[in-house]
């Protein structure tokens, strides 16, 4: 189960390991290349470590503040640790896997299996070799070297096998280094990289002192470092193809950089201080907006280059899903892109970090919105073309924001924008009852409609802003949780999970309002819809207690921060009180 899994991520791949130490997907070199390890899609490629003994209870966390992960086993003859890691930071074209071993109490007695593929095709390594204590050996492109499993043999074409009797205190490393380019002329050294894995860690999360949730906001920082590349790109999610809902077709390839969610991620950030990962967002987005223009795609790849277009790997799938690779979004125009993007560059300037090309970028914005404001857009939740409420109000939420940061002069154009936005958009898009509906041909109402007015869009005391809060809390909410919109006549929870990312919009709109114990009450709602090591899905079903969708969900993690530190500003909310961190 997806509650059941851990990352593993240097910013250019991640690695997912379940509960009995095995990784279960990975692509070599970058994150939308090729697996090299496929089970979690029913493909092929092993790299287990667990204990023999199969009577044991499996848990784990992660370090403090990074994405070193610590297997946990307790069984009748004692207790294993297992260390895993992507070696950090990250060569781009080599992945260096870290898995060290230590009996804590008693004797660790676990077993390695080994069987990485060249792809989605499952080609082997046809011809590992043992050599020096070192095993190499090639699949298609994929070269492959093992330090740590001397002792290990060959159980069939491409599959290593050992295992390992290791001293009660005493611990043993294995050191996977996969590429598809040239291996380096000799095998690191386990204990170096080790120590440069954690150092790197500590010097890429800031302390956060003050911050509510300290911890967990630690972490889910951590997880966007992890996600986020060299090249600035910030990749959606790990993972492809996990279902969204069983059997209805909704399986996505999620391992690229969404503009809008780098935006989203920027704002978190800015929310907290002036930290490296607001650079990346702010480079990221500016590059693109000044290499395209109005040609702004939704999302690329984390080098800046185009999306691949869908199409089948050809493995079974995670059960009730598929196997998609790639994403449609390269056809798809999404007008609110550049309203976040104004209000990601308004977040940054009070840090002064807004370069000339940021200024250009922001021009780019303003004149792409006066173009083409008017057009039908696939909006947040990337549905057929319409002319979304959200979408038009994200500009005119970027364009007032970024107003205040320039002179009068030069506000007043963009300021007026605004309010032709917002004049159209009110004749064409307000429901009956006040509120913000979905647009004009949809009169239902959205979540994310929240989300202007917590962007300082539209005053939070504004009717119109009050009527979508209450109609939100209404008519979307269950127990604390918070879905999108109503589909059809189904009750919520049949049609979709909920939106973790709306629960905690709903957490900031209540926080903006100064109504703290809602506030909290939506926010540590999202706060426990997370896997157990702290990782969260895009969506909660809330019948079965289960989380849907690809993982970690960037944009999730974001908002995570974001509430938390506005909560940290709005009620002065003190440390952690919670953590589902520890899993056992």
């Amino acid at each position: 189960m997806l509650r059941d899994l851990a990352l593993l991520a240097d910013g250019e791949r991640g690695a997912v390991i379940g509960p009995q130490g095995d990784i279960v997907w990975l692509c070599v070199p970058r994150w939308n290349d090729e697996p090299v390890f496929a089970s979690l899609l029913g493909g092929a490629g092993e790299f287990t470590v667990t204990p023999t003994d199969p009577w044991h209870v499996w848990g784990g966390s992660y370090e403090p503040a990074s994405l070193v992960w610590r297997s946990r086993w307790v069984g009748h003859d004692g207790m294993i640790d297992c260390d895993e890691a992507l070696n950090y930071p990250a060569d781009l074209s080599t992945a260096v896997l870290l898995r060290r071993v230590r009996g804590v109490t008693g004797p660790a007695k676990v077993q390695v299996v080994l069987e990485p593929v060249g792809g989605f095709n499952g080609t082997p390594v046809k011809n590992f070799t043992l050599e020096n204590d070192v095993w190499t050996g090639t699949a298609g492109d994929l070269h492959v070297r093992v330090s740590g499993l001397a002792a290990a043999t060959i159980e069939r074409p491409g599959r290593l096998a050992a295992e390992l009797d290791i001293p009660a205190g005493s611990h043993h490393d294995i050191v996977v280094e996969l590429t598809r380019d040239e291996l380096s002329d000799d095998p690191p050294e386990a204990d170096e990289l080790w120590t440069a894995t954690r150092s790197a860690w500590d010097r890429a999360v800031p302390q956060l002192e003050t911050v509510h949730s300290r911890q967990n906001v630690r972490q889910s920082y951590a997880v966007l470092a992890g996600l986020t590349s060299v090249d600035h790109g910030m990749v959606a999610a790990a993972t492809l193809s996990l279902p969204e809902r069983a059997r209805e077709g909704r399986n996505y390839d999620y391992r690229y950089a969404w503009i809008r969610d780098q935006c989203y991620a920027g704002q978190a950030i800015a929310a907290l201080g002036p930290y490296s990962l607001l650079d990346s967002a702010l480079a990221f987005v500016t590059d693109r907006l000044l290499e395209h223009g109005a040609d702004l795609r939704p999302a690329y790849t984390v080098s800046g280059e185009s999306v691949p277009d869908e199409h089948h790997a050809g493995l079974p799938g995670y059960p009730g899903g598929g196997d998609v690779v790639g994403n449609w979004v390269n056809d798809q125009f999404q007008l609110d892109t550049l309203g976040e993007a104004l209000s990601m560059y308004a977040a940054a300037a009070p840090h002064g970090l807004l370069q000339p090309r940021h200024w250009e970028a922001v021009d780019t914005c303003v004149e792409v919105i006066e173009q083409k404001w008017g057009e039908p857009d696939a909006g947040i939740w990337e549905l057929d073309n319409d002319l979304y409420t959200q979408s038009r109000l994200a500009c005119v939420a970027g364009l007032r924001a970024i107003s205040r940061h320039v002179d009068a002069a030069e506000a007043a154009p963009w300021l007026a924008l605004a309010d032709r936005i917002l004049a159209k958009t009110s004749d064409t898009s307000l429901h009956p009852t006040g509120r913000w509906q979905q647009s004009p041909t949809q009169e239902r109402v959205d979540a994310s409609l929240l989300l202007p007015t917590v962007r300082g869009g539209i005053a939070p005391d504004d009717p119109r802003s009050v009527a979508t809060r209450s109609a939100v809390m209404r008519e979307l909410t269950r127990d604390g949780h918070v879905y999108r919109f109503r589909h059809d006549q189904r009750p919520l929870e049949e049609a979709e999970g909920s939106f973790t990312l709306c629960g905690l919009i709903l957490a900031l709109a209540q926080a903006q309002v100064g109504d703290q114990t809602k506030a909290i009450h939506y926010f540590e709602r999202a706060r426990a819809s997370c896997t157990n090591s702290g990782l969260y899905t895009e969506e909660y079903d809330v019948r079965e207690h289960q989380l849907r969708g690809n993982l970690p969900q960037a944009f999730v993690h974001a908002f995570f921060i974001e509430a938390a530190a506005r909560l940290s500003t709005h009620f002065d909310t003190g440390p952690d009180f919670h953590n589902p961190q520890e899993r056992r």
